[in-house]
């Protein structure tokens, strides 16, 4: 055979006349393996000679050929590293066709290297810098290249030729990965959002969170994925675990704000929280700029203004141009009349409990039913069992609100006796509740001579409703009474808050 012959040549360049000889036996020998791979490492030297974007028609020809019979890894790993290297080529010419990058791909992927290996590593490398902006092309470089075979070094941060020191491939590889499974318009306008795969890629960013805590943005798209995966009713469930673990990052609250995309104190207090995370003041900008028209729509203008200000000597400080918003904002009356804040940080720490609150979500929901309102102090009484009761502002849930509704409620006793903290509050029918709590009463008023209050059975009636009904003893009337506990007596009593006169007018005792 002509191996060594054809190895001379090659040696010396003379790559025709390689070509001529190798395909001369590998027509004599169809079959034979050492035939075939000599005339793979003649293409693989033709190739060579051709890794440049302005001869990569010619250097796609040459690579298409390369072929082994037996899998020859090192031909592959050989072959690959052209592929590298043209990959370079193209992203540093001007104006390169999307498609040559697509036909570079489908070269690689009929390439079998050694896996895992430096240069397994490196071909995903130039393909991660080709279609990480792509997330079509990305999902496929990672369904055939699979995230598992990455090296031990492939995990380590990656030093520049400047020292400068950048995030290890594996991380970026998970992070655009992730970025790649977000909901994405097409070009019809429709969303295209795969659930299941978005899924599956959160155990993995499980896993990684697990051997790697020390990487910081796979956790941010981690976030987006779960927000992206619950509807109305989980989103919240499903994100609070990782909220509650990350709750030092500035981002973690900025994505929480969006799971109350109709309650704006709550977003409000969710962006108070994230600006009092240590972080450096340049990731802050856009936080910064998300507060302001809560500032603005609260007339606090002093603290508004104060917030421009920041964000106006962290584009000064980077060289960064400031936003026409940022700079439309500068030309209005508030901001030439208001003043200047040292910073607004006790405005944070007022309303962040508020956001602190969001991580008792997944503290089970109470039925309670309503014994009391106060109108004019937003407050009410609550009773969900007769062993738990007490009361909590409500403006916060509810514009209105009547005794003897019944609601489920998220709370946190506090130290003051009876004062609950409540997380969230709904209205909600409870049969069960009413007929335990909640009653009609219908009978003669009883009264002692000179007393102003009275009594239908065991219903007592304050004196406020029996005068707004002008009731006496003996008359007869009807109407709603409500279960509560006496704490003087240590004792439940039945107590009327809605009479009915013979005109069937109703009274309710807020209005008496």
């Amino acid at each position: 055979m002509s191996s060594k012959k054809i190895k001379e040549l090659r040696q010396a360049g003379k790559l025709e006349e390689a070509l001529s000889l190798a395909q001369a036996e590998v027509d004599k020998y169809p079959e034979d393996i050492w035939a075939l791979r000599n005339l793979s490492w003649v293409y693989y030297d033709l190739a060579k000679q051709n890794v440049s974007a302005e001869k990569f028609d010619t250097f796609v020809l040459n690579m298409n050929k390369i072929s082994s019979p037996d899998d020859e890894k090192l031909l592959y790993d050989v072959s690959a590293r052209l592929i590298i290297k043209m990959g370079y080529a193209l992203l540093k010419s001007e104006n390169t066709d999307e498609k040559k990058y697509d036909t570079l791909f489908e070269i690689a992927k009929t390439f079998s290297m050694t896996i895992p290996s430096e240069v397994y590593s490196a071909v995903f490398k130039i393909f991660h810098k080709i279609f990480r902006d792509n997330p079509t092309k990305y999902s496929e470089l990672v369904n055939w290249w699979g995230l598992d075979n990455f090296r031990k070094e492939d995990y380590n941060r990656e030093t520049l030729s400047d020292e400068k020191t950048v995030m290890s491939i594996v991380e970026q590889a998970y992070v655009a990965r992730a970025r790649s499974l977000l909901p994405r318009i097409l070009d019809d306008g429709t969303t295209y959002f795969d659930k299941e795969k978005a899924k599956e890629f959160l155990e993995k960013l499980d896993k990684l969170e697990e051997t790697h805590p020390q990487y910081q943005y796979p956790p941010y798209y981690k976030a987006r994925l779960l927000l992206e995966l619950g509807d109305e009713e989980n989103v919240l469930s499903l994100l609070l675990p990782f909220v509650k673990k990350k709750r030092n990052y500035f981002w973690v609250w900025d994505i929480l704000s969006e799971v109350f995309p109709d309650d704006q104190e709550r977003k409000f207090a969710c962006y108070c929280r994230g600006l009092l995370c240590n972080t450096p003041e340049e990731m802050l900008v856009k936080l910064r700029t998300k507060i302001i028209p809560f500032f603005l729509n609260k007339q606090m203008w002093d603290e508004a203004k104060t917030e421009l200000l920041f964000i106006q000597h962290i584009y000064a400080k980077k060289g960064w141009k400031t936003t026409e918003y940022i700079e439309s904002l500068t030309e209005e009356e508030w901001y030439l009349a208001a003043n200047v804040k040292v910073d607004n940080k006790p405005v944070y720490r007022k309303f962040a409990s508020y956001a602190e609150e969001i991580m008792l979500y997944d503290t089970p929901e109470v039925p309670v039913i309503v014994t009391f309102v106060n109108p004019e102090k937003k407050i009410l009484n609550f009773t969900a069992s007769d062993d738990t009761f007490g009361f909590f502002k409500y403006d916060r849930f509810f514009d209105e609100i009547r005794v003897a509704d019944t609601l489920k409620i998220r709370f946190v006793k506090k130290e003051m006796q009876g004062y609950y903290q409540v997380i969230s509050a709904k209205k909600y029918d409870d049969p069960n509740l009413k007929s335990i709590y909640a009653k009609e009463f219908n009978g003669a008023v009883k009264m002692r001579e000179g007393s102003t209050f009275g009594f239908v059975d065991d219903v007592f009636l304050t004196s406020a409703l029996c005068k707004q009904s002008n009731l006496t003893n003996g008359c007869v009337t009807s109407g709603c009474a409500i279960k509560n506990f006496d704490a003087k007596k240590n004792q439940w009593s039945w107590k009327a808050y809605e009479i009915q006169n013979f005109d069937k007018e109703v009274i309710d005792e807020n209005t008496a």
